[in-house]
Formats: C-alpha cells, sequence, structure tokens
C-alpha cells in the first residue's frame, strides 16, 4: 500500500510516499480502508522534529484520525463492525495510508449522510474542544478568547461555545475574522490579541513565546488552557506572570485528550457527528488533496495558508 513517511524531520519536503506491505490488525484493532484522513497540527508539529525528544524517528508514519470502512477485524473484534463506515484514531500516527491499523475501542459509526472528509474534520477537532471547554470550566455567560482560531480545534470551539456567552477570536486577516464571525464569533482581534478587553477564559491552540502575555487578557479567577504548541514551546519562565498577577487569581492549565477516557470521548463524537447532520455544526474544509500530495498540505499549513482543515484521500478510494 502507498504510505507517507517523514524521511528527514524538519521541511514538509522530508515527507515521502513508500510503498509498504498490507499491515495486518492484531487483538482488539481493525484495519480501515480509508476514504479520508485528517492532517492535524499536531503532524505539522511531528513533522517539524519539534518532538523528537518523544521518541519519533526517520520512517515515521503521520495520521492521527481516518475514515472509511472496516475490512478486517482481529482477535477479540465483534465481527459486526465488517463493512461499516465508521471513524477511527490511529493515535500519534499510522494515518497517512490506504489502509490503517486501529484500536477497535476507537471506533465511531458514521451517520449516513456523513462524509468521511467531514467526519476526519469535525472528529478530533469537535472532540478536542469540547473537553477543553469542560477543562476550563467554561460556563454559560462568561467570555472566551481563542487564540489562533482559523484552525480546526478553534473553528469547532467557536462554534460549540457560540451560544454560551460573548467568543472573541484571534486571527491573521479581516477575511478569516469575518468567516469566523459567520461561525459565531462575535469579537475579532488581531494575532497579538491587541485591545481592551479581558475575558474569563483564553483557551490557547498556539502557545509559543506570546504565551505570557495573554494572561493580562484574563479578568480576575480568569483560566487560560492550552490545548495546542502550533507555535512551540512558551518560554521557561511563562509561569513568572501568574505570580505577577497573584492577586487576581489567575489559573493555568494544559489539556491533551489522552486524559479522557475512550468511552466518553466515543460518546463526543457520536454527538458531534449527530450534530453536523442536523446542521448545528458546520465542517470547515480548507481542501481535499490525493494523499501523495501530503508535501504541498504541509506547506499550506506552514505558510499559514489554511483555514480549517486539509484532507488527505488515497487514490483507491
Amino acid at each position: 500500500m502507498k504510505a507517507i513517511a517523514v524521511q528527514a524531520f524538519g521541511s514538509p519536503e522530508g515527507l515521502a510516499v513508500v510503498d509498504l506491505p498490507d499491515p495486518e490488525p492484531g487483538p482488539g484493532q481493525v484495519l480501515v480502508t480509508t476514504e479520508a484522513i485528517g492532517v492535524g497540527g499536531v503532524d505539522a508539529v511531528i513533522r517539524s522534529g519539534a518532538l523528537a525528544a518523544y521518541g519519533f524517528r526517520p520512517g515515521h508514519i503521520l495520521g492521527g484520525e481516518v475514515a472509511g470502512t472496516v475490512t478486517v477485524v482481529g482477535d477479540g473484534v465483534d465481527p459486526a463492525w465488517l463493512g461499516r463506515r465508521v471513524w477511527a484514531f490511529t493515535g500519534t500516527g499510522g494515518g497517512y495510508v490506504e489502509r490503517a491499523v486501529a484500536a477497535a475501542d476507537t471506533l465511531v459509526a458514521l451517520p449516513e449522510t456523513l462524509t468521511p472528509v467531514d467526519a476526519v474534520t469535525l472528529g478530533s477537532s469537535g472532540m478536542v474542544a469540547h473537553f477543553a471547554l469542560r477543562h476550563a470550566h467554561f460556563a454559560d455567560g462568561e467570555s472566551l478568547l481563542i487564540r489562533g482560531a482559523a484552525g480546526g480545534i478553534g473553528i469547532m470551539a467557536v462554534q460549540l461555545a457560540g451560544k454560551a456567552g460573548a467568543i472573541a477570536v484571534t486571527t491573521s486577516s479581516p477575511e478569516r475574522g469575518q468567516r469566523l464571525r459567520d461561525l459565531g464569533a462575535t469579537q475579532v482581534l488581531n494575532r497579538d490579541g491587541d485591545g481592551p478587553d479581558t475575558y474569563d477564559v483564553v483557551l490557547d491552540i498556539a502557545a509559543g513565546p506570546a504565551l505570557p502575555a495573554f494572561f493580562a487578557k484574563l479578568n480576575p479567577n480568569g483560566r487560560l488552557v492550552v490545548v495546542g504548541v502550533v507555535g512551540g514551546e512558551p518560554p521557561a519562565d511563562f509561569g513568572r506572570e501568574l505570580f505577577t498577577a497573584f492577586r487576581r487569581s489567575l489559573s493555568f492549565a494544559v489539556f491533551s485528550a489522552d486524559s479522557i477516557p475512550w468511552t466518553d470521548r466515543r460518546a463526543v463524537l457520536a454527538d458531534v457527528f449527530a450534530a453536523a447532520t442536523r446542521g448545528e455544526l458546520t465542517s470547515v474544509v480548507h481542501e481535499v488533496l490525493p494523499l501523495e500530495d501530503a508535501v504541498a498540505a504541509h506547506r499550506k499549513m506552514r505558510d499559514g495558508e489554511v483555514f480549517g482543515r486539509i484532507v488527505l484521500t488515497p487514490s483507491e478510494s
């Protein structure tokens, strides 16, 4: 089968098409013939080499979520999954392939009217946004600032939080700002978050060197939750800002969906997919590209061109 491997970490040009043997699912696993593959921010961070300390090596296959049809089930897996259209989680890699192995306990059946492309656009992004807002204890009537809102998680957070309170976003252009307003944002700021207002919650998808400045955007008892590091790690002394504002009782947290049991994740994914079929959530697809064009997809992400999600589709689909 065709797959996309990281031959050299760094630029998108380090990605290459490779031929691999067809995989076989082990106990508790299934084989999914992929029809759509989500391209996520974490893929770009891994490809860049920023997470080398976590054991990623040349030859790594990127991709954490796919949608397609279950064609083989491993030992201990309910055979009723065979032939079903599903969303599946492949972890920190293994998704940029024509046939992907996934744990059966991550599978979510797709509604009949939901396309595979929409499934991987809504899937992880919607689930992470849901639990990140819960982690921040975001409540009705509170104000929320989403930093880096033009990506998949940010767009889903705008939509999920839109009915609860005032939603501000940071983004890079008026055009993107208008698109975010159309999805539910009530205020658009530049990337630095310039403006006089403060907020009860900051949901930060970028992190990076500018993170400490956003503590000043919090109201007393405000919470800043980091859900992504597409801008890199924050300065080592970023916590100093919290102590400078000690009397305002600010809170800082990071959130990873790895801390959520799969039973809860699957329930939220099913709710997200169902809401999309009812027209309550919008799938924002930037572009659909062939699997072989993964380099082009990562260039677009690196250059800040992407609004929403890029999706890869295998040529066999």
